[in-house]
C-alpha cells in the first residue's frame, strides 16, 4: 500500500473514532498537577491563571460557534461512519483556515493542558493533536478533492490548513444560526467547565490536602449546569432547534451522544 493510502486509511479510522479518542488525553493535565503550588503562594494569582486558561478554551469554543453558525446544511458534520459533504465550505471561518473546527478543538484542549502550569503538559497535547489530526485532515481532504476536484484545489491553494497566515474574510452566504450553535455546543460547554472544575478541585487538594471547591468555580459550574440542562430539554422536548441542519463535529462530547 502506498504511503498516501496508508495515511488516508489511518485518517478514516481515526475519523470514525474522533468523538472519544481525544478524551484519552484527560489524564495528562491531572498527572501534571503533581507537586502543584500557587504562583508566588497567591491564591488570587492562581485564579487569574486558571481564568486565563478557561478564556483560551472558551475562545476555541467560540471559534467552533462561528464555524457552525454559518455552515450550510450537510456540512461540518458529526457523522462518524463516513465522510459527508453536501457542498464545499469556502466562506466564513473556512476562508481563513481549511479546518476551523479542529483549530477550535485544539484551543479548547490547550487551555485545559496549560492549567497545571507545567510546560510538558501543553507540549505533549500539542504533539498528540498534531499527529492525530494530521491523519484525519489528510483523509478529509482526499475525500473533498475527489468530490469537488478543481474547486477544492483552488480553495486549498489559497487557504492554510489550520494555522491562519492571512486574514481575508469572505462573508458567509447565509445568516448566522444561533439555534444551530446552541443545540450543537451546549454539551461541549458543560464538559469544558466540568473539566476545569475537576482540575480546580484536584489542584487545591494537591496544594492544601483538602477537598474544597472555590466559590467562583462552584458558581460557574452550577450556572453552566443549569443553562445546559435547559438547552438539553429544549433540544429533546421541543422543535425549537430543529432547523433541518445536520449535526456538527464534536469537541468535548460523550461518545454515546447522537443526533
Amino acid at each position: 500500500m502506498a504511503l498516501s493510502e496508508e495515511f488516508e486509511a489511518a485518517g478514516n479510522w481515526l475519523f470514525r473514532r474522533r468523538g472519544f479518542l481525544p478524551l484519552l488525553l484527560l489524564p495528562v493535565p491531572f498527572a501534571a498537577l503533581q507537586g502543584f503550588h500557587y504562583p508566588a503562594r497567591s491564591h488570587g494569582l492562581d485564579l487569574l491563571w486558571e481564568g486565563s486558561c478557561l478564556l483560551l478554551s472558551i475562545a476555541g469554543l467560540g471559534l467552533r460557534a462561528l464555524t457552525i453558525g454559518f455552515s450550510p446544511p450537510g456540512t461540518s458534520g458529526r457523522n462518524r461512519r463516513e465522510q459527508v459533504a453536501a457542498s464545499l465550505n469556502t466562506t466564513g471561518m473556512y476562508s481563513l483556515v481549511r479546518h476551523p473546527l479542529y483549530l477550535g478543538n485544539y484551543l479548547m484542549w490547550l487551555g485545559v493542558a496549560a492549567f497545571p502550569r507545567v510546560w510538558w503538559s501543553p507540549v505533549l497535547v500539542t504533539l498528540v493533536f498534531s499527529l492525530y489530526y494530521e491523519r484525519i485532515m489528510f483523509a478529509e481532504e482526499e475525500f473533498l478533492r475527489r468530490k469537488f476536484g478543481t474547486a477544492f484545489d483552488r480553495w486549498a491553494a489559497g487557504t492554510p490548513a489550520i494555522i491562519p497566515t492571512r486574514f481575508r474574510w469572505h462573508p458567509p452566504g447565509r445568516s448566522f444560526s444561533m439555534g444551530s450553535v446552541l443545540q450543537s455546543e451546549y454539551s461541549g460547554l458543560f464538559a469544558l467547565v466540568s473539566t476545569f472544575t475537576a482540575l480546580e478541585l484536584a489542584s487545591d487538594f494537591a496544594y492544601t490536602g483538602k477537598l474544597t471547591l472555590d466559590p467562583v468555580w462552584g458558581a460557574a459550574f452550577v450556572a453552566t449546569a443549569l443553562l445546559c440542562s435547559v438547552l438539553r430539554g429544549l433540544k429533546h422536548r421541543t422543535r425549537l432547534f430543529h432547523l433541518g441542519q445536520g449535526p456538527q463535529e464534536p469537541a468535548f462530547r460523550k461518545p454515546r451522544e447522537r443526533h
